[in-house]
């Protein structure tokens, strides 16, 4: 696995919760992607990667589909267990 070469930024709460959850479930960026796109959510791997960087303000459409996916609460990513 590689590091993060850069600060996480202040865009959104959930980057480094997405970055977990998705290592955890075993999934590459590429898999989210592929997930994702099934669930009506269509970005591009730069903006998933912003995403998880917290460089990337995240809609609730995106927030909703990506608990969904990773199998945790909305509250979980927003850091709130």
């Amino acid at each position: 696995m590689r590091t993060r070469k850069l600060e996480l930024g202040n865009r959104n709460l959930i980057g480094a919760r997405v970055t977990e959850a998705r290592l955890r479930l075993g999934m590459k960026q590429v898999d989210l992607l592929a997930k994702l796109q099934v669930a009506g959510i269509a970005i591009s791997v730069p903006a998933l990667s912003l995403l998880e960087g917290q460089k990337r303000p995240v809609s609730d459409i995106e927030l909703n589909a990506l608990a969904d996916i990773l199998s945790v609460s909305v509250d979980w990513l927003l850091g709130r267990e």
